[in-house]
């Protein structure tokens, strides 16, 4: 069984997590339709950018 030859410090250990973090959604406030989205994404209305971009069914 393998074992380390010292003991890895704080400062390395915590070096080797700082990728491990969980990131919010960025999320925004769309004033064309009144609701809250994703940023870089069409809204729930087909909606990006203020103009209309799915029709309609």
């Amino acid at each position: 069984m393998a074992v380390p030859a010292r003991k890895t410090s704080k400062m390395k250990k915590r070096l080797r997590r700082t990728h491990q973090n969980l990131n919010r959604p960025e999320i925004s406030f769309d004033e064309a339709t009144g609701d809250y989205r994703h940023s870089h994404r069409v809204s729930l209305n087909g909606y990006y950018k203020g103009r209309k971009i799915t029709a309609e069914k």
